[in-house]
């Protein structure tokens, strides 16, 4: 016995090394700057928590709700639940597993010879104690697979950031469209009921021999036109208000309104976007592409030790007793050790394949990890161009309308005057009512764009705490979107608050 104390003492002493690479950051061609980016030295868009950039309570309060009720990102929760305990699994295995065995076997055996009464004899053997089997990780096996099993954990929950970066982004532009759906169908009524107004006026007119009858059917082209947009804008109306409803896991109905879009976001036309090397610290798509490098490195490890000796302890210690044809012997005390080496000589050349798979695996995380940063480079760069077209855009189509309606005004004066057909005021008030709904598209374009660019630049990353406006006017923590804790287990899932 005290040689097999000796040699689980030996064991634990022994300075077991771990096989395989430590995990190293590839290098990555950045630039210094990105393609359009502005020299301000303004804090970039990116670190503006979301309640910063989208200040509209009613807006907040839907993301708020999104983030608490959202199918996908409640999914995703549940998986970072499932990588939990897939890490606690993984870790337990570096632990002797210890078990209590109870066992009374009893045997009979009875025999008969000629001339010779049947014999019998019965053995009886009660006996209880601990069965205890380990591994000992002398090659750091299961220590690689643990580190796996963190990193994969680490990865899932940049997935659920993912998700929720990507979920705000969505209600964000859902509360747009429909904010710019309202302000055509507004534009569309008004319109309509002015040239309604024009109708009326131009029938009396036709009534009194003042106006051809030409000139009462485009009033009645005009009047169409707009009253024809009304039902088209209030359908897309409420298939929006179904579509932010399901965000929100909710059933479809009506959507409160808050600001006007105009006054949605207020950013400069040239945002700063920070510097790229950022990105690797605030995209979630480039952090959970790390975590997964990282996994797949430690398979390396955990494949190697394979190809080394495995020491398996197993052993039983306990107290029992027998009985055996009557006799009563014991009690006794039970202990048994069997430690076992297990060699690998010939497995036609598996585990060297599995060795090379989890290279080659990791391989193709670093490239995956190389195409993800390119990837962020191009989607910022993108973003910031099209904030910048879109509203030197939206600047040329204000004054476009400010043009038309002078326009307008004049082919109606012109008209009343007698110098020209009601054909200039038909075509003048057409391409009106065009430039104003194409105005509002304008607006919104500018919006989705600033919304592109703050998720491009993983906006929100480091938020603890968004607040929440109480009907008594106090602002006071509410919801936790990132708390930077990994498998600690104490996660707070996204847009649940803390008691």
């Amino acid at each position: 016995m005290k040689r097999y104390l000796a040699l689980l003492v030996v064991a634990l002493l022994l300075p077991a090394c771990v096989v395989g690479p430590d995990y190293h950051r590839p290098p990555v061609n950045l630039p210094d700057a990105y393609r359009g980016a502005t020299t301000a030295s303004a804090p970039s868009v990116g670190d503006l928590a979301w309640w910063e950039l989208f200040q509209d309570p009613i807006l907040q309060d839907l993301i708020r709700t999104a983030l608490t009720a959202n199918y996908d990102l409640n999914i995703a929760v549940t998986r970072i639940l499932q990588a939990q305990a897939q890490v606690t699994i993984a870790r337990s295995q570096l632990w002797p597993t210890v078990n209590a065995a109870i066992e009374a076997p009893y045997t009979r055996y009875t025999g008969a010879n000629k001339n010779k009464p049947p014999t019998y004899r019965e053995d009886f053997q009660p006996a209880g104690g601990a069965t205890v089997s380990w591994e000992l990780d002398l090659w750091g096996r299961l220590r690689r697979a643990t580190e796996s099993a963190r990193a994969d954990l680490l990865a899932t929950e940049e997935a659920r950031r993912g998700v929720q970066t990507t979920l705000i982004a969505e209600v964000a532009q859902a509360y747009f469209d429909l904010r710019s759906l309202d302000a055509i169908l507004e534009i569309s009524r008004r319109t309509l009921a002015s040239r309604q107004q024009s109708l009326d006026l131009m029938q009396a007119r036709y009534e009194h021999g003042l106006s051809p009858l030409m000139d009462v059917r485009q009033a009645e082209t005009l009047v169409q036109e707009a009253a024809r947009t009304i039902p088209d804008v209030e359908r897309r109306i409420e298939q929006t208000e179904n579509a932010i409803h399901l965000l929100l896991a909710q059933a479809p109905g009506p959507v409160p309104r808050g600001r006007p879009l105009v006054q949605q976001i207020a950013i400069p036309s040239a945002p700063p976007a920070g510097l790229p090397s950022d990105l690797l610290a605030r995209r979630p798509d480039i952090r959970q592409a790390e975590a997964q490098m990282v996994s797949a490195n430690a398979q390396i490890g955990a494949a190697k030790a394979q190809l080394f000796p495995t020491v398996m302890i197993t052993g039983f210690a306990g107290a029992g007793g027998a009985v055996v044809s009557g006799q009563s012997y014991g009690p006794f005390g039970i202990f048994q050790a069997l430690p076992t080496i297990t060699i690998p000589i010939f497995n036609a050349g598996r585990l060297v394949a599995q060795v090379d798979l989890a290279d080659a695996r990791t391989r193709e995380a670093v490239i995956r990890y190389q195409q993800a940063i390119q990837g962020a480079v191009r989607e910022v760069a993108d973003s910031l161009v099209e904030v910048r077209k879109r509203e030197e855009y939206r600047v040329e189509q204000v004054k476009l309308v400010a043009a038309l309606e002078d326009a307008s005004q004049l082919a109606g004066t012109r008209y009343s005057g007698g110098v020209t057909s009601y054909l200039e005021v038909l075509d003048t008030e057409s391409r009106l009512f065009g430039a104003e709904v194409n105005l509002v598209e304008a607006q919104l374009d500018n919006a989705v764009a600033v919304i592109q660019l703050y998720r491009s630049l993983g906006g929100g990353w480091d938020a603890k705490e968004a607040p929440v406006a109480h009907a008594d006017g106090d602002v006071r923590g509410g919801q936790r979107l990132a708390d930077g804790t990994h498998g600690s287990g104490n996660d707070v899932p996204p847009g649940r608050r803390e008691e």
